[in-house]
């Protein structure tokens, strides 16, 4: 991020230092680098207005979660999708705490729960080291993981539809459909890739990396870190039919999508409070603890999109941005894929915030705006994707992996996979 921040910031200045030595003084207009400057301060007062939009709807949304996370919907989705699991990780003992902890973290990632993922993330990938024989290299576990992790199907993409409804979306909810749907096919597409790939890269031959580091819970048989009680999953039944529920809902959202989208919200808003409510969950008093968490977000993120707006900001007054569209986006919009959301689908798996603060430009740009298909994809993209290289540097970084074998190759093709879905689903939607 330090690298793509400084770049941003030295191409406009270059490409504005350039048309300001060629410009001739008592011309019309300012001067390029006056541009620049008026691009630069407008960026930082827009970024803030933005962030303060999102604070209602991020405190909104993370209060209606922490009312369903109460409700014990996160472990409704865990029973649901174990018999599954079990069969995806036939190396993991089923009740091996890191069942428990891997479980927990997609259902929390479908949920948009991004705060509670993370923990969950990093103790399945302690409890999966603990079944390592080669220490430092990573086994077909921790890469179906991961690239499930990358990748993984998300029902409520909380913060871009936060995003959007901050810059007056009328729709912000209308991705919900186009992100299921890209990354329902993203997920298949990983774990196919990691399954494919494993043989290709065998441990057999690998020898552990970190042998000499203390390897303390093994040594010492200290007990696993984690739930100490496996999730346990419903019948075998119930699980295969909330799958073809979830499959259902692909071709519904494909033919009836833009009907659907403006029930979203309220349907939502409704359906998790009630959940709560029958569960006995105190919903008031649950929400206002979750919105004031989702306040807490709202605010901490305002210097991080300070510095990528404003850097957004300047590369798109200094004209580089302009040129960069111009010359590749008569050949990706051939393929729905103008330029502005290619590079987007570039940014997206390695910066996080970066991508944020390109898509909140894109949104309040007046040329674009959040609600046609260059918004609607873009924010599909941002929604349906994660920050690839991050989530590998965190999660391997937590136990010492070095040597990550098949992982990267298969959660860029699920990202790739995603980037086609995103494209195929909103064109068929919301027309190129």
């Amino acid at each position: 991020m330090n690298r793509f921040f400084f770049a941003l910031v030295l191409i406009a200045f270059g490409v504005t230092a350039w048309q300001e030595i060629r410009w001739i003084p008592g011309t019309a207009g300012d001067s390029p680098m006056q541009t620049l400057t008026n691009g630069m301060v407008e960026a930082a007062n827009g970024s803030v207005t933005l962030s303060i939009g999102m604070v209602g709807v991020m405190a909104l949304f993370l209060g209606l979660m922490k009312v369903a996370e109460e409700g014990g919907l996160l472990t409704v989705l865990a029973r649901l999708i174990r018999p599954l699991m079990v069969r995806l990780f036939p190396d993991v003992p089923a009740d091996h705490p890191a069942m428990g902890a891997m479980i927990l973290n997609l259902s929390a990632n479908a949920l948009g729960l991004g705060n509670a993922a993370t923990p969950f993330g990093i103790r399945a990938m302690k409890e999966l080291d603990r079944l390592n024989p080669s220490p430092g290299v990573a086994t077909n576990a921790m890469a179906l993981f991961l690239a499930i992790n990358t990748s993984s199907v998300t029902l409520v993409p909380t913060s871009v539809i936060a995003l959007r409804a901050s810059v007056g979306s009328s729709e912000p909810a209308a991705i919900l459909s186009t992100t299921l749907f890209a990354t329902f096919f993203s997920t298949s597409v990983a774990i196919l890739a990691a399954k494919f790939l494993q043989s290709f890269s065998p441990v057999d031959h690998l020898t552990a990396v970190d042998d000499g580091r203390e390897d303390q819970a093994k040594d010492r048989g200290e007990p696993a870190e984690g739930p100490s009680t496996p999730v346990e999953g419903y019948p075998v039944w119930v699980s295969t039919v909330a799958l073809l529920v979830l499959l259902a809902l692909i071709p519904v959202t494909i033919l009836f999508g833009r009907s659907i989208s403006p029930w979203v919200l309220p349907a939502l808003m409704t359906g998790m409070l009630s959940f709560g409510f029958v569960r006995g969950v105190r919903v008031y008093e649950v929400f206002v603890e979750g919105a004031r968490e989702g306040f807490e977000i709202g605010v901490r993120i305002i210097p991080y999109l300070v510095a990528i707006l404003v850097a957004v900001g300047m590369l798109r007054s200094s004209g580089a941005l302009g040129a960069f569209t111009d010359l590749i986006g008569p050949w990706t919009a051939r393929f729905g894929l103008p330029a502005e959301a290619l590079t987007m689908a570039i940014l997206r798996p390695l910066s996080g915030s970066g991508a944020q603060g390109y898509l909140a430009s894109l949104l309040q740009n007046p040329a674009i705006g959040p609600d046609g298909y260059i918004g609607l994809l873009t924010s599909t993209l941002q929604g349906s994707s994660e920050t690839t290289f991050y989530i590998l540097a965190v999660y391997y970084g937590a136990i010492r992996i070095r040597r990550v074998r098949h992982t990267l190759a298969a959660a860029l093709i699920g990202d790739l996979a995603g980037i086609v879905a995103a494209v195929f689903i909103c064109f068929w939607l919301y027309g190129g």
